[in-house]
């Protein structure tokens, strides 16, 4: 069954190209970390917001939802037993690259991108309202995030809207990434630091948390990899395509 790139998915992929040249180049620059700071914040947001659904899916309560100002994330959480543990523990850097995957999905399928920022800052907003209440910074930043969100879907010109979703699905990939390298480095034996998702499971499963590091590194390859491919072919059969404990994600 043969696959090629789609003709009307190429407009899209040439969106997508453009904000990942941008992602990049912005890492090049010095002192550009301020253009980039309110998507770190977003992505931590997601993140964070990951372990607030597992915990809901699961019977369990979320308590509170923090967001720190250097982009360091945490969500306190009562959830039941060691199977809704586990998914709880994998739902943070795993929600983050599938909603970067689902945003890609859902402009692929010609879902309008007005309803896609509408919907993605209404999440925002409900996360922090529901759950972001005790922490003054996360209010703020939820807030902000969540109506310049809003705003972007009713005042921004539709090229612009594009390249934001593109951008904001970019953010979420590379994020989730960058987070994955970063927890195995975290998890590899007598390097010390600060107790992870992967040190949660560890206590779950018995296996170390470099285990968990490097399995949840491999899922999330493998639904960017699925999502790419939907995202930009179509088959030749088929020419439209359709107790308390607490979650950390870390920034260093």
């Amino acid at each position: 069954m043969s696959r090629w790139i789609a003709r009307d998915a190429r407009p899209q992929i040439q969106t997508l190209l453009i904000a990942l040249a941008v992602t990049i180049v912005l890492g090049f620059i010095p002192f550009a970390g301020f253009l980039t700071y309110p998507f770190r914040l977003f992505v931590t947001f997601i993140h964070e917001g990951g372990h607030a659904i597992a915990a809901l899916l699961t019977g369990g309560q979320v308590q509170s939802l923090q967001v720190a100002p250097n982009g360091s994330g945490l969500v306190y959480a009562v959830v039941g037993g060691r199977l809704a543990q586990m998914f709880l523990a994998s739902a943070g850097y795993l929600g983050a690259m599938l909603y970067g995957a689902l945003l890609l999905t859902l402009i692929r399928r010609s879902v309008a991108v007005r309803t896609v920022l509408y919907g993605t800052g209404a999440y925002i907003l409900a996360l922090t309202i529901f759950f972001g209440l005790s922490n003054l910074f996360t209010l703020i930043a939820g807030i902000a995030l969540g109506l310049a969100l809003l705003a972007a879907a009713r005042y921004a010109r539709l090229w612009l809207a594009n390249f934001l979703v593109a951008f904001l699905a970019v953010q979420c990939v590379i994020g989730a990434l960058f987070d994955l390298r970063t927890l195995i480095s975290l998890s590899v034996p007598l390097t010390g630091g600060p107790q992870t998702d992967a040190d949660n499971m560890a206590r779950l499963t018995g296996l170390p948390p470099a285990f968990w590091a490097l399995a949840w590194t491999v899922i999330a390859v493998v639904i960017l990899i699925g999502s790419l491919r939907a995202y930009a072919s179509h088959t030749s059969d088929d020419i439209v395509t359709r107790p308390l404990r607490s979650y950390e994600r870390l920034r260093v």
